[in-house]
């Protein structure tokens, strides 16, 4: 109709709005208005307060997935007094207690035969049923089951949830070349003893001091990509940059050399610097691989007020990366960012790329 009205043509679909904008005001008035303290301010409060409680509601049941996203290795460690601890599930034979020195051979490398596969399983297996959960949440946001949903981005993109759940799980360059890592590097021998050991559970410190490192590290590789030179660009992760609105989906949708450069280099780095056992190796992977995810969604998580307070990684913030490319290289946290300048609030973007309250 702009154009119209520039011309002086008025559109015939503009006039009955104009009648229901005019009636507005009169039908407000013909409404009585409570005093202090009636009937109606009562009503509007008990509203405002059910509101703010299915909210946190919401909220809480929200962040449940973070406990399910590491649900193997928790159950397996503390699930001793209900018989569901590993020592209980699987037998002694088939793991060790105290760190394992490989013997390796000529060329570096250990006979297979000889190394117990079962954490390597176990790391796999946790990773796929905190990819179920975490997937499971995103259903239900879309879905508005989780209360209110909001876009990040004003262009919703619409999509069948199926056929992003097959792209997602069909990436080559995310499950299969990560997961050939994982069992090369374990079955041959790779990893540093520590990690072949089941004694002592989680270690919550080591699994900070692995996402840290990890998201250091993936900060370099990132801007290196980005900074290096445009061939490098080109070849590596210009291809993941196709979506300036991104969705959980594209996590893994880039190239070959992307995933080596910025996940891959970065998690052998991680495993000589932090000797970590093998719970505290699945706990890592599993939140990694996830929160990963999590942050190229395209809804803003219930949890992002508390996350953004902390310095860790939002789904807006990853945003902000994807619309303008220079800001923002970190992924888990934005202390590099902040520290190194290059950080930028999705709030500076509100109203332009973005959504307001992000």
């Amino acid at each position: 109709d702009r154009p119209l009205r520039r011309r002086g043509i008025v559109s015939p679909v503009a006039k009955p709005m104009a009648i229901v904008t005019q009636a507005a005001p009169e039908e407000a008035a013909e409404k009585p208005i409570g005093k202090a303290g009636g009937p109606e301010e009562k009503v509007g409060e008990a509203e405002a307060l059910e509101g703010c409680s299915c909210s946190t509601v919401a909220t809480l049941a929200s962040s449940l997935v973070w406990p399910a996203i590491c649900c193997l290795p928790l159950v397996l460690t503390l699930g001793g007094p209900l018989g569901l601890g590993y020592q209980n599930v699987f037998p002694r034979a088939w793991y060790d207690e105290e760190p394992v020195e490989p013997v390796r051979g000529d060329y570096g490398v250990v006979d297979p035969r000889t190394v117990k596969p079962l954490g390597l399983i176990l790391g796999i297996i946790a990773v796929a049923v905190g990819q179920v959960f975490m997937l499971a949440y995103h259903l239900l946001r879309r879905s508005s089951l989780l209360g209110f949903t909001q876009h990040i981005q004003p262009e919703a993109r619409v999509y069948d949830y199926l056929q992003g759940l097959k792209s997602h799980l069909s990436q080559p360059e995310g499950f299969a070349l990560i997961g050939s890592y994982l069992v090369g590097t374990w079955m041959l021998g790779w990893m540093p003893s520590s990690y072949y050991s089941f004694a002592g559970g989680i270690n919550w410190v080591h699994v900070a001091a692995q996402l840290l490192l990890q998201d250091f590290f993936q900060y370099s590789m990132h801007m290196g990509e980005h900074k290096i030179s445009a061939w490098i660009y080109r070849h590596s992760h210009k291809p993941h940059h196709r979506f300036t609105n991104p969705r959980l989906f594209d996590a893994f949708d880039g190239s070959l050399a992307d995933t080596s450069a910025m996940i891959v280099v970065p998690f052998a780095l991680v495993a000589r610097l932090v000797h970590a056992n093998v719970w505290s190796y699945m706990a890592f992977g599993s939140l990694y691989a996830n929160w990963l995810v999590l942050i190229h969604s395209e809804f803003a998580h219930p949890w992002d007020p508390v996350f953004r307070r902390l310095g860790f990684g939002t789904a807006a913030d990853h945003h902000v990366h994807h619309r303008l490319f220079v800001f923002n290289y970190g992924h888990l946290f934005m202390y590099w960012d902040r520290v190194l300048g290059t950080y930028k609030s999705p709030s500076e973007l509100s109203g332009k790329y973005f959504n307001k309250e992000v």
